[in-house]
């Protein structure tokens, strides 16, 4: 069984495209200010990825387990067994190296976000006049300012995700009406083949019917009534083409 033909190498390409993605996802992320939106929907995103490949690959190491059992009923050797089995370690250890740079990357964000709570309680204890004795360092302000940033930021993706799904509903109505007119074509031709079969079914009738005929009356006929109607329809045709061809 050729490559192209196996179907672990099959899955394997599936497998291998999912994590490239993964990968490009990943970069994405690690480019990505922790504070925003977007990498909080980026690291649930590559937290659902992780889970589907992880679960995608333990399932391609079952079948290998299983052919490893009788290698030769299934065309294969140690050396190609061995060969399917790094590449599902690397996959594993690929994915996994994801996955814990993710969590560790989560766990700090959560830390900052906790310290940067209790900060900012603790500016809101402050008298308002304490501000203006320190000179001209207002924390509180920058804290709101900060707040009013990312309350922007965060209404700007609800925006952006609420215009992608009207696009997508758009494509959805646009799916729906062509699903509808190949439907409605469907029926169309249905009710013409229905008609079609209607027609061939008589029409075959009838044919049998005249063979029926034309099989009595040359059975009655005899020999010699079959000579004379095969004179008869060459004298026929001869009258017809001459009046076709020579008039």
């Amino acid at each position: 069984m050729t490559p192209a033909q196996d179907p672990f190498y099959i899955v394997k390409e599936e497998i291998q495209d999912s994590i490239d993605k993964l990968q490009a996802t990943f970069h994405q992320w690690e480019e990505t200010p922790s504070n925003t939106g977007e990498w909080v929907h980026l690291s649930k995103e590559l937290v659902a990825s992780c889970e589907s490949i992880e679960w995608q690959v333990d399932e391609l190491d079952k079948t290998i387990s299983v052919a490893a059992r009788d290698p030769a009923w299934y065309g294969l050797d140690e050396q190609e067994l061995g060969k399917r089995k790094r590449w599902t370690k690397t996959a594993h250890t690929q994915v996994d190296t994801i996955r814990k740079t993710l969590e560790a990357g989560r766990e700090k964000s959560s830390l900052i976000g906790s310290s940067y709570n209790g900060g900012r309680r603790e500016l809101m204890r402050l008298p308002n006049d304490s501000a203006t004795q320190t000179g001209t360092s207002h924390p509180y302000q920058d804290n709101e300012d900060f707040i009013t940033s990312e309350s922007d930021q965060q209404m700007l993706l609800i925006k952006q995700q609420d215009e992608e799904l009207d696009e997508l509903s758009a494509s959805v109505q646009r799916i729906g009406g062509v699903g509808l007119t190949i439907h409605e074509e469907l029926i169309g031709q249905e009710k013409i083949l229905g008609e079609l079969s209607l027609e061939m079914e008589t029409t075959s009738n009838r044919l049998d019917f005249v063979q029926k005929r034309v099989a009595m009356v040359m059975k009655k006929a005899g020999a010699k009534g079959q000579f004379m109607i095969i004179a008869f329809l060459l004298v026929l045709f001869i009258i017809l083409f001459i009046l076709v061809f020579l008039t």
